[in-house]
């Protein structure tokens, strides 16, 4: 099968992108995805996401992790995706589509992108750290000098030994300013670090706000691969919350799998 893709980046966290409005990708194929995520056979990404039709949305998001395998929201996914769709014609400035948590609405301007996600209800407290699900599992930790941490040996300790085998991602955070905080995050599926995790950023933002460690509504996030904003209405839990940044096309081709 000659395929054809689109490589898009947000904050560094990139994916395969495929246009499979006509079905023909062979999804059960955990193999084939591994080997077009692979960073020396194959393309290279953190994900492979497909675009498809859907009868009540704009479109549908379909994710896979660089293992091959399906999972839960990506945030980050979901940016790249609108800014897909809105390359394709799909879409204009604004989108409403469906993916494995939900309904999604997002809006595009110019290359950056500001998604809804999911309302977070309940933020669970653990000893020194934070467990909430913003579409997909999360572990936020307050740590001291994050740049010098080893987060694939400190994350993979969390991700296996705390979670189990469903696991969660692992977020490592150190405050910066009152509405600002640096974040490394360790992602389940990838088993690794990347530069960035939309899911994770969001975490990290209402947990922080949980925390009393931020009092406002709009928080800066800045991940490894760049900055990313996150705003959400506090009232009752966290409501319209958004996360907001830059989805970007990098490149796009062919290849033979």
């Amino acid at each position: 099968m000659r395929l054809e893709f689109y490589k898009y980046q947000g904050t560094g966290n990139d994916f395969v992108m495929v246009d499979n409005r006509d079905l023909f990708f062979p999804k059960q194929d955990v193999k084939l995805i591994a080997y077009l995520c692979d960073r020396r056979f194959g393309i290279g990404a953190d994900g492979l996401i497909l675009l498809e039709d859907d009868p009540e949305h704009d479109f549908k998001m379909v994710y896979f992790n660089s293992d091959g395998n399906p999972s839960t929201m990506c945030g980050n996914g979901g940016r790249c995706l609108v800014a897909f769709a809105n390359f394709l014609g799909v879409i204009a400035n604004k989108a409403s589509f469906n993916a494995v948590d939900g309904t999604h609405t997002a809006t595009i301007q110019d290359e950056v992108v500001s998604l809804q996600m999911n309302d977070v209800l309940e933020v669970i407290e653990k000893p020194n750290s934070f467990f909430l699900d913003t579409g997909s599992p999360h572990h936020v930790q307050e740590v001291e000098n994050l740049k010098a941490l080893n987060v694939n040996k400190e994350g993979a300790k969390l991700r296996y030994g705390l979670y189990g085998a469903t696991g969660s991602n692992i977020n490592f955070v150190e405050q910066q300013s009152a509405n600002s905080f640096s974040v490394r995050t360790y992602e389940r599926g990838v088993e690794d670090e990347t530069l960035s995790c939309g899911t994770g950023v969001t975490a990290v933002a209402i947990a922080m706000h949980n925390s009393g460690k931020t009092k406002s509504n709009e928080v800066v996030i800045h991940a490894e691969g760049g900055d990313l904003k996150v705003h959400f209405d506090n009232d009752g839990g966290y409501k319209k919350v958004y996360l907001v940044g830059a989805a970007k096309l990098v490149f796009k081709g062919e290849i033979e799998c």
